[in-house]
């Protein structure tokens, strides 16, 4: 006779991106690989860069655009005005529409 280890605790899905612990319907699950799951944030940061990929490789209009926007992205995050009070709130708010 053997004995468990006890209850098992059921633990939520997580990101395999951040790491971070989500209910199974906040996860984006892959085709191919169901068993990848990765939260709404990390699925938005993927597609950036899916985008970034695709510019750096079929050079166009567009892509110049998007590299210009990256730029005024990391200018942004990199002197912290994301985080200020009501201009952050404004900035954070515009990135959710930009490409």
């Amino acid at each position: 006779m053997t004995a468990g280890a006890g209850p098992e605790r059921a633990s939520s899905p997580a990101c395999w991106c951040c790491g971070g612990e989500f209910e199974e319907a906040e996860l984006v699950r892959l085709g191919a690989h169901p068993e990848v799951g990765i939260c709404r944030d990390c699925a938005v940061w993927a597609k950036r860069r899916a985008a970034v990929r695709r510019h750096e490789q079929h050079p166009s209009l567009p892509g110049h655009l998007r590299s210009g926007l990256d730029t005024i992205r990391s200018a942004v995050i990199a002197r912290g005005w994301h985080e200020r009070g009501a201009l952050g709130m404004f900035l954070r708010r515009v990135d959710r529409w930009l490409p």
